[in-house]
């Protein structure tokens, strides 16, 4: 993608900056872009909020606003997030998910949580300041795992109860206080299919905003157990090969890269 860098600054935005205009979950994109300018969406914040920073595009810095869309100057598109990052390939994915993480933590901390006093920007980083507690409140980060498991020539896929697409995806879950990232994956596949796995290894992470997830992506074994599902978790789950199998994530998420990275391997295993 362009050259993206996350980041912080009080610096207010001018009139050519990039902003990412949202209301609620739902991305308002101009009809051909994922960016409005500010001088068109200023005077389309909702009432109390302000535009916030989230980084630098190609050198042009970028801010996230809560609009009212019925004041946007011109045509614009509603897509909802979760949409845009698992179905569209062409969506930014980083800036809108870090666009929407500091909205979000933006939002839920205007109050201070021990006092109740309205918090102001912090002086020099990215935090809400309450200034008679003394306390900054930071976005939040909550680790999850999520793994692909291995059996033979094989590979597990599952498809959540939440999803609104038809697909299949991964099995992942929040780490638990007093437990490692590999003793999550263990305890989650454990718990959402009734199998334990081995050989658990670390590959790669990325962000994720429903609503501040940090995704730690893993490869596992298949060790022991029959598919026993989690219902309420998972809506149906099988193995599938390399060849064949259902619908899956796009590369723009860790589940989506996990995947084919397993699938490259096998391939390559069979000379393909």
């Amino acid at each position: 993608m362009a050259n993206w860098n996350a980041g912080w600054s009080r610096k207010a935005p001018e009139a050519d900056d990039l902003v990412i205009a949202m209301n609620g979950p739902e991305l308002w994109c101009p009809e051909d872009d994922w960016y409005h300018r500010w001088g068109s969406v200023d005077g389309a914040l909702d009432e109390g909020t302000e535009p916030v920073y989230v980084g630098e595009l190609d050198g042009r810095s970028v801010y996230v606003a809560s609009v009212d869309p019925g004041m946007l100057l011109y045509l614009t598109r509603p897509v909802h997030l979760r949409e845009a990052l698992l179905t569209m390939p062409d969506a930014p994915a980083e800036v809108l998910g870090t666009a929407a993480q500091v909205q979000q933590w933006f939002r839920d901390h205007r109050y201070c949580g021990r006092c109740g006093t309205e918090t102001g920007f912090h002086t020099h980083e990215r935090a809400r300041w309450c200034e008679p507690c003394g306390m900054p409140f930071y976005p939040r980060l909550a680790p999850c795992v999520i793994v692909v498991i291995r059996r033979g020539d094989r590979f597990l896929l599952a498809r959540s109860t939440r999803a609104r697409s038809y697909f299949f995806s991964l099995i992942a879950g929040f780490v638990e206080p007093g437990e490692s990232a590999e003793e999550a994956v263990a305890r989650e596949t454990l718990e959402e299919t009734g199998l334990t796995v081995t050989n658990v290894r670390y590959w790669t992470s990325q962000p994720w905003p429903f609503p501040h997830q940090l995704m730690l992506g893993f490869f596992a074994d298949y060790e022991s157990g029959d598919l026993v599902l989690q219902e309420d978790e998972i809506a149906e789950a099988d193995w599938f090969t390399p060849d064949e199998h259902p619908p899956i994530p796009p590369e723009t998420t860790i589940a989506g890269r996990l995947i084919l990275r397993l699938k490259e391997e096998m391939q390559g295993e069979r000379g393909v």
